[in-house]
């Protein structure tokens, strides 16, 4: 479960995010729907520990963020909307390294890793070089590298962007599997994306949280796109309303937020690399 009550984040005088509050349950897949700008990169990078906020409180399965960050990254898994893969390596390689960095031991990192690629879809390319794989298998290896410590809590920061339609359909059959047992938070800025994906959305604009509403799976893109543009007022502008898998005369994709590097995820080196 993830609880976040009034975080704040201030950069000088500017907030980015101000008193955001919402929850996630287990099982659940929580939508954070906004235009681009919001605040939702700021908020989940708060959530994963990669930065401090100014002032607020958030919990993940009952482990403070701030103060038991270690705990907390033991039960996330993090897709940053920069995928964190190096080219040179293969899948098993590279997620025998990260399992590793996230403190799998050294008797269950096979298992692990297995599960990681099997959970993905990935068993098939686990030998060829990242680098060489299509832009859809490399987000599936970014997805297994999140998920191969089994976390209780799995966010996604705009995991689709970029993908062609046959993958970004590929990835939300993907997402759907692994929220059977785990709480999974979908940071995005398509409308479809939360329709068909998600159980519950909390809109951001400005920064602040302005609405929150339970959903029922493939609900109406109408009914949303409806109520967001009422909530957000001038900033709904920027929202993505037409779903990437359908054909049209546009296949431009629209940038997300400030991207999270390699340097990122990795930063917490000093934790436990087990043998």
């Amino acid at each position: 479960m993830v609880e976040v009550d009034c975080l704040t984040k201030y950069y000088g005088g500017f907030a980015a995010i101000q008193d955001v509050t919402f929850s996630a349950e287990p099982g659940q897949v929580l939508g954070f729907l906004g235009p681009n700008g919001a605040g939702k990169t700021t908020t989940m990078r708060i959530l994963t520990g990669y930065m401090p906020a100014s002032s607020g409180t958030a919990q993940v399965a009952g482990y403070d963020v701030f103060e038991e960050s270690r705990e907390v990254r033991r039960r996330i898994g993090y897709l940053p909307e920069t995928p964190p893969v190096y080219p040179e390596m293969t899948p098993r390689s590279y997620l025998d390294f990260v399992s590793r960095i996230k403190g799998v031991t050294k008797r269950e990192r096979p298992e692990a890793i297995e599960h990681a690629m099997a959970a993905t879809q990935s068993l098939d390319v686990g030998n060829q070089p990242i680098g060489t794989l299509s832009r859809g298998y490399k987000q599936r290896v970014a997805i297994a590298q999140a998920l191969v410590h089994n976390p209780e809590v799995l966010i996604l920061d705009e995991p689709t962007i970029g993908l062609d339609p046959k993958q970004i359909i590929e990835i939300r059959n993907l997402i759907r599997g692994l929220a059977e047992d785990r709480t999974v938070i979908l940071s995005t800025h398509i409308l479809p994306e939360v329709t068909q994906l998600c159980d519950k959305v909390v809109i951001i604009a400005q920064g602040q949280i302005v609405a929150e509403e339970d959903l029922g799976m493939g609900g109406a893109t109408e009914d949303l796109e409806a109520f967001f543009l009422k909530v957000t007022a001038h900033d709904a502008v920027e929202l993505n309303v037409v779903d990437p898998t359908v054909p049209s005369n546009s296949t431009e994709v629209e940038a997300g937020e400030d991207t999270s590097g390699v340097s990122d995820m990795m930063h917490d080196s000093e934790t436990e690399g087990t043998e």
